[in-house]
């Protein structure tokens, strides 16, 4: 089937499939998820996770994800799977009812680089006593 411009969800008609129509976002990643960060050590792992390629951390609903683009080996050329009637059950149970086809999906928090999650690392960790995120006040200047 050739695919012409996506068309939105709803005006779909009852037998079209919404995958005819799709370019796929569903074949070229996966997400695991991952405990929440709760000390420098566990930020440090995600900064790990972020140093490697096609790699970025999101957040969604207050759960953490690994998130990892790469293509399925079996998407085709005209983004339909090449192994339909033999695909994972995790492929089978995967439902286009909620699925990514809009282009206007956005999540809670999404790293792309070490640096981002160190800085925020830094900000969300608690500090040592008597040391918050700003500079310390000056001393006051004497009066003359």
């Amino acid at each position: 089937m050739a695919r012409t411009k996506k068309p939105p969800r709803e005006s779909l008609q009852p037998d079209e499939c919404l995958c005819d129509y799709c370019s796929a976002k569903c074949c070229r990643y996966f997400a695991l998820p991952i405990d929440e960060p709760t000390r420098a050590k566990d930020f440090d792992f995600i900064r790990w996770y972020l140093l490697h390629d096609r790699a970025s951390v999101f957040v969604e609903d207050d759960s953490w994800y690994l998130l990892v683009h790469t293509r399925c080996q079996h998407l085709l050329a005209d983004n339909l799977c090449g192994i339909y009637e033999t695909r994972p059950q995790i492929c089978r149970d995967y439902s286009t009812e909620g699925c990514e086809y809009e282009d206007d999906w956005t999540y809670d928090r999404y790293f792309e680089t070490a640096e981002q999650v160190a800085e925020y690392a830094e900000a969300v960790l608690k500090k040592k006593a008597g040391q918050g995120l700003r500079s310390p006040r000056p001393a006051l200047l004497p009066i003359a």
